[in-house]
């Protein structure tokens, strides 16, 4: 059905300067379905807004264009009723900052995009929300010790309900077996009681929290707002939870792998073991002579690469209640460095102060036994010579390792745990959104998701819980939660034309889609946070949303006119994903960075949503070649949908047997990645690109 389509196009911000707006407006004003087109000198301007919200009244206007910024700018000006259909076109970081004004290559330029502006919302439907029905605002947290506990408290305080749950017998994990604790507050001068009775009294009293010890879980099924929960505790019983928070924390490093520190000798124990001993034995005699062996296993490639981050405090705190349980024990630290982060580095300074606490740097060469007592032989040492101690104790502050999550019992085609990175933490985007996994609605906390001590953990709670509580709320509204907050489109499904092929079910990073026996795809919508992946793995383009779909990129690859191979004007497609390339070409253009008005740029959701039915669209449209741009892949990936950049390269081979069925060169098509900040990268990348087309040569389905 035909819609009242309103262009607006502003002239300020140079963009005047740089096109001619009468061939614009007569370009648009002939259109299909558009009923105003008007230009503007400022239309972020209180005046020009009010004569757009005018027309919107007046004219019947339920689609505009608004050709002027880019679309991340002046979103606050920009914002209408859901009713109006909005489509920003960048005619200022793309075309008036970032090539030549008053040349004909740039007002073609803005002639096509706006052209593909038009084509779009022709194309294109406001999204109807999904919304899904009895959505539970309940909250599971899985884990009882600080990090869960904190979690629970500060969703109950929020006025969710909460069940939390604890596989042992009483809730508080580590923190039961601590002697002591870091301050955190002045003076710094000692280490403090363990806070968690506290925290266990503060969280019975909230009558919107129910607690579980002893229980485990035995399946985890359905999706944010719908998850069904079979917990056991004796007996199976199933509650249904909006979102979970996962705080399941950690086990310390296996130091039987450490018998080159002295493990398993005598009077060699662990910094947890030490903890333990002495809040069982408060009373009885510390041996005179005490060694911590810092970074025990860890920050070390053979066993853990990765710092741990509450060893060093861990010591110190160690270091102290020993001076003060046995005013004649002498302390020595061996330390590759000493890390106190923040608050912390003035604790630091207080246990220094103490004379008969002994710093150095070093590495432990050798540990032997004589005469009862322990020879350390420390080498590499800050005053340069070798040293050797004796000592009656060491302690071995060893790292954290996270427990696995395979436990939550995940009824997921993708598995019954959490994703992992490589040191086998819980998988989060930890550059953009930590605490949110690839499982929608699914949180890790705490030491699961990275070393942490108790206050990073109490506040990596925090922040978690209001994830799961954000999760909960756009699942009742409908709308996507990050990176694409908001969002409120969903794929619909073709099931007439689906083949079974299970590549959507395979390769979307969330889990949003299920299959049935025989491979058939069955959605989870909740799940899903719209990337589009899936629209680019489908092969049968069964897969679409009403506002980004097949044929609405094709319709806006088919409208951009090409010029024939005489003109000698190439045209360069760019797909670029709109989390970091897009943003890094607004940027080019802010600095002033020129590049080919040859290229026609599309955003995408992600560069993984790119299908090939696109790339065969426009090199059968005589495009003379397509560049891709997308996030980062890698183990730390920057990709804001995980593994959208990878598939990208493992989908090239499809890509090249499109190219040599077209009997083109492969050369025709190339993809590149960059981050966020690599704006300066993205005149070259382009520029180069294009000269390589031009002497590769037209495309031979020019004007076919």
């Amino acid at each position: 059905m035909s819609k009242n389509i309103g262009i607006y196009i502003c002239s300020g911000c140079e963009i005047g300067k740089a096109l001619d707006f009468d061939k614009l407006c007569q370009l648009a004003s002939s259109a299909q379905n558009v009923t105003v087109c008007k230009s503007h000198k400022s239309l972020c301007s209180v005046e020009g807004f009010d004569t757009i919200n005018n027309d919107i009244k007046n004219e019947s206007i339920e689609k505009l264009i608004i050709a002027a910024c880019s679309p991340r700018a002046k979103t606050e000006v920009f914002d209408f009723p859901e009713n109006i259909l909005l489509e920003r076109t960048n005619l200022r970081e793309q075309i008036a900052w970032c090539m030549e004004p008053g040349e004909e290559d740039t007002q073609m330029a803005a002639e096509d995009y706006l052209r593909m502006s038009i084509t779009k919302v022709n194309n294109i439907n406001i999204p109807t929300p999904f919304i899904a029905e009895n959505i539970s605002s309940d909250i599971l947290v899985v884990g009882g010790g600080i990090t869960g506990i904190t979690a629970a408290i500060e969703a109950a305080k929020a006025g969710y309900n909460v069940h939390i749950i604890e596989k042992e017998e009483r809730l508080g994990g580590w923190l039961n077996k601590l002697h002591k604790q870091i301050p955190y507050v002045a003076p710094y001068n000692k280490s403090i009681d363990p806070e968690i009775e506290d925290k266990i009294k503060e969280l019975e009293q909230f009558e919107n929290i129910k607690i579980h010890t002893s229980t485990s879980i035995q399946n985890i099924s359905g999706q944010p707002g719908q998850f069904h929960i079979t917990l056991l505790n004796g007996k199976a019983e199933t509650i249904i939870v909006g979102s979970i928070v996962t705080a399941t924390g950690w086990q310390p490093y296996d130091a039987n792998k450490l018998a080159h520190l002295g493990y398993g000798k005598p009077n060699v124990l662990t910094n947890v073991e030490f903890e333990e001993y002495v809040k069982n034995n408060p009373s009885r005699d510390l041996p005179k002579n005490i060694l911590f062996i810092q970074c025990a296993g860890s920050r070390d490639k053979d066993h853990l690469p990765y710092c741990s981050g509450f060893c060093c405090g861990t010591s110190l705190k160690q270091a102290t209640y020993i001076r003060e349980l046995s005013p004649e024990s002498n302390v020595f630290i061996v330390y590759k460095d000493i890390r106190t982060l923040g608050l912390y580095e003035e604790f630091y300074k207080e246990v220094q102060k103490d004379d008969q606490i002994f710093f150095t740097k070093g590495e432990i060469e050798e540990i032997t036994e004589k005469s009862g007592n322990l020879k350390v032989q420390v080498k590499d040492t800050l005053i340069g010579e070798d040293i050797s101690l004796s000592v009656d104790m060491i302690i071995l502050a060893t790292g954290m390792v996270p427990n696995s999550t395979l436990d939550l019992n995940l009824n997921y085609r993708l598995g019954k745990g959490l994703p992992e990175l490589k040191y086998n933490f819980s998988d989060s985007h930890f550059i953009c959104f930590p605490y949110e996994t690839r499982r929608t609605g699914i949180y890790a906390a705490g030491s699961l998701r990275a070393p942490m001590d108790i206050a990073a953990s109490k506040s990596d709670a925090t922040g978690a819980m209001l994830k799961a509580i954000q999760t909960i709320e756009a699942t009742k509204r409908g709308e996507a939660v990050h990176p694409r907050s908001g969002d409120k489109s969903y794929p619909e499904l073709y099931m007439d034309r689906c083949t079974d092929c299970k590549r959507c079910t395979e390769e979307c990073p969330f889990g949003a889609y299920d299959e049935n026996e025989k491979g058939t795809p069955i959605q989870n919508p909740t799940r899903c946070r719209r990337c589009g992946i899936c629209v680019g793995s489908c092969p049968e383009r069964v897969i679409s949303f009403a506002d980004y779909s097949i044929n609405s990129i094709s319709a806006m690859i088919k409208s951009v006119h090409v010029p024939d191979e005489f003109e000698e004007k190439p045209r360069i497609l760019v797909f670029v994903c709109e989390n970091d390339a897009y943003p890094a070409m607004d940027m080019a253009g802010q600095k002033g960075l020129k590049y080919s008005p040859y290229v026609r740029v599309i955003p995408v959701r992600c560069i993984g949503s790119v299908n090939k039915v696109w790339i065969s669209d426009a090199l059968s449209q005589g495009f003379d070649g397509i560049l891709q741009i997308g996030c980062k892949p890698g183990d730390d990936y920057q990709c804001h949908f995980i593994h959208g950049s990878e598939l990208t390269e493992t989908r090239g081979e499809n890509i090249q047997e499109t190219l040599e069925t077209m009997m083109l060169e492969p050369e025709r098509m190339r993809t590149e990645f960059v981050e966020i900040t690599d704006y300066d990268k993205i005149p070259q990348i382009i520029n180069d690109y294009v000269e390589e087309i031009q002497l590769i040569g037209p495309n031979p389905f020019k004007d076919m």
